[in-house]
C-alpha cells in the first residue's frame, strides 16, 4: 500500500491539472459555529476556540458529545472542515451527516471509523431513503486526517447526492425513483455531528477496544458553512426550487473529470460497496444501476 506522502503528491498533482472542476461557485465562507450550529448533549466536553471559529469535541468513558444545525434544510451544499481523532483512536466514530426527524427518515452519512495507532481511518457513508439504509460503502483516505484540516462536503438536489472529500467526489447517489428507489427530496433535513463510543462495531467489527487510557480523544471543527434551502420541519418542497447555484442543469450529474476522479477512488481505496456484495445482495439493487463504474 503506498504511503500517506505517496497518495497525499499524487492527489496534489491530480488537484493541480483541475482544481476548479465541480467546484461550486462561490467558495464556502468559514463562519463561526453559533451561527448555524448548536449544541445537542453533554455541552461540557465542546471546546471553543479563535471566538468560535473553532472547535473541539470532546470523548472520555463518560460520555461523547455532539451539536446539530439550527435550521432543516430541503437541498443545498453542506460544507464542514474536520481535523479527526489523533493517535490512538480505536473504536471511536466522528459522525456528520444529514437526518430528518421522523420514523421513516431520510440520512445522508459521513462516518469516520478510528483505528489503531499508524493504521488508516476508515471513511464510511451511507444513504437513506423512506426509513431505508443498508447502503453502505467504505473507503481509506489518501492522507492522514488527524495531521491537518480536511473539507468534507454534501451537495444535494432533485438528481442527485454527492459526497466531496477536499472537493474529489468520492460517492455518487443518483435520483432512480423510475427504477422504484425512494429519494430524498420532501423531507427537511438538520446536520449533525457527534463524537462517540462505538467499539462494539467501529474497528476490525468490534475486535478493536476503545483504549481510555488515551481518553480525552479530541476531533476539531471549523468552517461551519450551510448553503441550503431553509425549510420548516413540516414542509414539502424547496421555496427557491431551480433558483440556486446547486439547483442548475451543470449540477444535474458528475462532469467528466468528476467521474474519473470518482473511478479513481473506487480503484485505490474502495475497500466495501454494496452495490458489489453479491453475498449480502444477489440481486442487484435497483439504484446501483444508476452507478455506471461498478
Amino acid at each position: 500500500m503506498a504511503s500517506y506522502q505517496q497518495w497525499t503528491l499524487f492527489v496534489s498533482l491530480l488537484c493541480l491539472v483541475s482544481a476548479t472542476m465541480g467546484a461550486p461557485p462561490r467558495k464556502p465562507i468559514s463562519v463561526p459555529f453559533g451561527r448555524n450550529y448548536q449544541p445537542t448533549w453533554a455541552f461540557d466536553h465542546i471546546k471553543y476556540f479563535n471566538g468560535g471559529n473553532e472547535i473541539q469535541l470532546h470523548l472520555d468513558k463518560y460520555t461523547g458529545t455532539g451539536f446539530q444545525s439550527k435550521g432543516n434544510y430541503l437541498f443545498g451544499h453542506f460544507h464542514m472542515q474536520i481535523k479527526l481523532v489523533p493517535g490512538d483512536s480505536a473504536g471511536t466514530v466522528t459522525a456528520y451527516y444529514l437526518s430528518s426527524q421522523n420514523a421513516e427518515h431520510d440520512e445522508i452519512d459521513f462516518e469516520f471509523l478510528g483505528n489503531r495507532t499508524g493504521q488508516p481511518y476508515i471513511l464510511q457513508t451511507n444513504v437513506f431513503t423512506g426509513g431505508k439504509g443498508d447502503r453502505e460503502q467504505r473507503i481509506f483516505l489518501w492522507f492522514d486526517p488527524t495531521a491537518a484540516y480536511h473539507s468534507y462536503s454534501v451537495l444535494w438536489n432533485l438528481y442527485q447526492i454527492v459526497f466531496f472529500v477536499d472537493d474529489i467526489p468520492i460517492r455518487v447517489f443518483k435520483n432512480s425513483k423510475d427504477l422504484g428507489v425512494k429519494f430524498p427530496f420532501n423531507q427537511p433535513m438538520k446536520l449533525y455531528s457527534s463524537l462517540w463510543n462505538a467499539d462494539d462495531w467501529a474497528t476490525r467489527g468490534g475486535l478493536e477496544k476503545t483504549d481510555w487510557s488515551k481518553a480525552p480523544f479530541i476531533a476539531t471543527y471549523k468552517g461551519f458553512h450551510i448553503d441550503g434551502c431553509e425549510a420548516s420541519v413540516e414542509a414539502k418542497f424547496c421555496a427557491t426550487q431551480g433558483q440556486r447555484w446547486w439547483d442548475q442543469k451543470e449540477f444535474q450529474d458528475l462532469d467528466a473529470n468528476q467521474w474519473r476522479r470518482l473511478k479513481w477512488v473506487r480503484q485505490k481505496f474502495t475497500i466495501y460497496n454494496y452495490c458489489t456484495d453479491r453475498v449480502r445482495y444477489p440481486t442487484l439493487p435497483p439504484e446501483c444501476k444508476r452507478d455506471r463504474d461498478i
